[in-house]
């Protein structure tokens, strides 16, 4: 049978076909009776009724449909401990259709984590504040590997926990001493397939064969607003084998546990491909919205539960009810996981004694703490150039030094490597052992820590937060592209600073003059909204001094991505005046003044407008003060004494911030900005871009003396609350602002 054949699993347990070069190897666990199946199916799809129906709210529809998928899982397929949920070999399970939460809830409770008692799950969707039962599947749980909620996000992150486990496996396992051999599921539906995240990440898994990944597909064929065929013609099927996949039909999926569980052992088994197993369920099934798109996120209502507990044979009036014979069906989960994990140690024990050495990096590995050595190869300042260069250069260096020295590090690029400079010599790139590419040095292996990720970027993001949640540590995913390209990847950014994840994203070519690519490529506004962002760090380096800093900030920065942005452009160094250390408190006085008329903010690539127009105002008689300012959120966790030493609003004097992007959030620390109010145009690179826009050291000089004019005229007081956009350039060169 080709990989590519789809095998149509029947309705009855034994009357299915299989992959028949598979078929041989499989294990297939002992069943209970269909019986008993149907009692938890009941059991199951009746308690999720009642949580929905208890607060008016919730989704029970496709939790119901996936309520066979949940048995084959939690009882007979996947490797895991209830008691002791991060152990390390154990399986990963991404709910990616996130809003089908009670599905995963539920079995949690029923085979005995500890923390989702039946009070827990009766707090879901309620005001109860210390609930562990949000609206989607939050990381901070014990027992959810990644926090999902924009469909498809989920895809991409499991993509990332396969390659990290895939990685690890073959840098460390030997022959018949397995460390790593876990699996990764995915759930997934209707909507999750549709977003183009997830085409992106299932292309690079199908291209990478990553053979430890599954996804489960609920298929009811409804979404939110109505039936899938209303926007969706494809073959889904037919797409995934295009990919790369192995794919298995289940046309049964809201009774046939054995088939489903039969399908996951066939992924298990495959050593070829990553699996889809498309499950044909029904949304809301057996209730009176069976089949309608209201089942998704609408209680079934009194009557509704009442209908569904008398179909199961259930008592209406008992609310929450869990029959002990449900209970006794999963009490072989908890001693099944201890010795899964006892077999992990002792798996490991005897690894340790043949490969010490080996062993103890592992180990270090896992618990995060080969990345503490990061320090060891950040250059030391009197090593770092004098003559001007891009801090892309200044960070390929860095980058280069630290993929040499540390194991933990991943870095991964969206095809623009000769243009962003990130890479190590020698480095390894991770592919499939047989897998012949036409470029000879893209030949590479699992144990490569450099992912090709084509053209992609929102996938590069989303699986940079897959890697970084296999363990704190244990992988530090650095992406790199054009800082433009983000815009792309925000979504992906952002649900890692959500979740706390370290990843360090490297978006070079950060301004408007990297020149004839013109405003396409400009990014004039994507500062505003990285700074923005909640528990993500943009740092702005000025040089590659302070580049040094950005990176050891990311690499302090154990719970919180950070973004470094950096210049395409040869920047001028200065070593007498930046800091490193400065970097790591926000901002810091990169020039002193003693009684100045104005402190200058200079940020990143336009540092050295700041610096020139301060020399040029000492030569009009005009004392100033320079400020590196290189991260806005860094700077706001500073004490307020430190605060008042670097900015000095105690004088009552202005301050006026340089920078060629959109001046939103600056308002909070200058009074004025001399900056971007258009997108930017294709011209040459540096001066002849910046004097279109107003960025020269004559026309910044003229407009912060005009200021201070007006401050001597009226008092500082006009400023205060009053911002002032000192830069007219683009509209004098009759761009449209609007």
């Amino acid at each position: 049978m080709s990989s590519t054949e789809v095998v149509n699993v029947r309705t009855k347990i034994h009357g299915y076909k299989l992959d028949q070069n598979l078929a041989p190897t499989l294990l297939q666990p002992a069943l209970e009776s269909e019986e008993s199946h149907r009692k938890v199916l009941g059991t199951v799809r009746c308690l999720i009724a009642d949580l929905c129906q208890q607060h008016n709210g919730g989704h029970p529809g496709s939790a119901m449909g996936m309520a066979a998928l949940g048995i084959a899982l939690y009882k007979y397929t996947m490797r895991y401990s209830p008691l002791n949920p991060s152990f390390f070999n154990r399986d990963r399970l991404v709910l990616s259709n996130g809003h089908t939460c009670l599905w995963q809830y539920i079995f949690m409770h029923l085979v005995g984590f500890p923390a989702m008692s039946l009070e827990q799950l009766k707090t879901y969707h309620s005001a109860q504040r210390d609930s562990i039962c949000p609206g989607h599947p939050e990381i901070q749980l014990a027992g959810i590997e990644v926090t999902t909620g924009p469909l498809g996000q989920g895809v991409a992150n499991t993509v990332g926990l396969a390659i990290a486990s895939k990685q690890l496996g073959a840098t460390y396992n030997r022959p018949g001493h397995h460390l790593v051999d876990n699996m990764t599921w995915c759930v997934v539906g209707d909507g999750c397939l549709q977003e183009g995240v997830a085409i992106e990440a299932i292309q690079l898994a199908g291209h990478w064969r990553l053979d430890n990944l599954a996804i489960l597909y609920d298929n009811n064929g409804v979404t939110c607003s109505g039936t899938v065929d209303v926007a969706t013609s494809e073959d889904i099927n037919a797409r995934m084998a295009a990919c790369g996949w192995h794919v298995v039909d289940i046309l049964d999926g809201d009774t046939n546990v054995g088939a489903i569980v039969q399908a996951l052992e066939q992924a298990r088994e495959n050593k070829h491909q990553p699996s889809f197993v498309n499950i044909r369920t029904t949304i809301g099934v057996d209730t009176n919205l069976q089949g309608q798109n209201k089942a998704h996120g609408t209680p079934l209502g009194a009557e509704g539960v009442r209908h569904l507990k008398q179909a199961y044979g259930m008592d209406p009036k008992q609310e929450f009810f869990v029959p002990p014979s449900v209970y006794a069906f999963f009490q072989d989960v908890i001693p099944k996981g201890k010795k899964q994990e006892a077999t992990s140690e002792q798996i490991l024990s005897a690894y340790a004694l043949k490969f010490p050495e080996l062993a103890k990096e592992f180990t270090m590995r896992i618990r995060g703490q080969l990345s503490k050595h990061w320090l060891d190869f950040i250059p030391p300042k009197e090593e770092l150039s004098k003559k001007k260069t891009p801090t892309r250069i200044s960070a390929g260096r860095i980058v280069a030094a630290l993929g040499k020295g540390l194991s933990s590090l991943v870095l991964m690029t969206c095809d623009l490597q000769p243009a962003t400079n990130m890479s190590w010599d020698n480095c390894t790139t991770f592919q499939h052992p047989e897998h012949k590419t036409s470029c000879e040095t893209m030949m590479g292996n699992y144990t490569g820590r450099y992912l090709q990720c084509g053209i992609r970027e929102h996938a590069m993001a989303a699986i940079a937060n897959g890697l970084a949640a296999l363990g704190p540590g244990t992988v530090i995913p650095l992406t790199s592209a054009f800082f433009q390209f983000y815009s792309y990847a925000i979504a992906g950014v952002r649900m890692g600073a959500l979740q706390g994840l370290q990843a360090i994203h490297l978006a070079t070519h950060d301004s408007i003059a990297i020149g004839h690519d013109g405003p396409t490529h400009q990014p004039v506004e994507l500062p505003a909204l990285f700074r923005a962002m909640p528990n993500l760090l943009y740092v702005r380096p000025c040089d590659e001094e302070e580049t040094c800093g950005a990176f050891m900030v990311a690499f302090e920065a154990e719970r919180t991505p950070t973004m470094i942005s950096l210049s395409r452009h040869p920047l001028v160094q200065y070593p007498e005046h930046s800091d490193r250390e400065g970097v790591k408190r926000g901002a810091y006085v990169f020039i002193e003044e003693e009684e100045a008329d104005v402190t200058l903010i200079g940020v990143g690539a336009e540092m050295v407008f700041a610096v020139e127009a301060r020399s040029k105002l000492i030569e009009l008689g005009i004392k100033s003060r320079v400020i590196s300012f290189p991260c806005q959120r860094l700077f706001e966790g500073q004490s307020r004494d430190y605060k008042e030493s670097v900015m000095q609003y105690s004088k009552r004097k202005p301050v006026v911030v340089i920078e060629a992007f959109v001046v939103n959030g600056w308002e909070r620390y200058a009074d004025a900005g001399y900056s971007m109010r258009t997108f930017g145009k294709s011209l040459p690179p540096e001066d002849e871009i910046y004097g279109f826009f107003g960025f020269t050291v004559d026309e910044i000089t003229t407009k912060v003396r005009q200021l201070l004019n007006e401050v001597a005229e009226v008092g500082i007081e006009f400023l205060r609350g009053n911002f002032r956009d000192l830069n007219g350039g683009a509209m004098s060169h009759g761009i449209n602002i609007y």
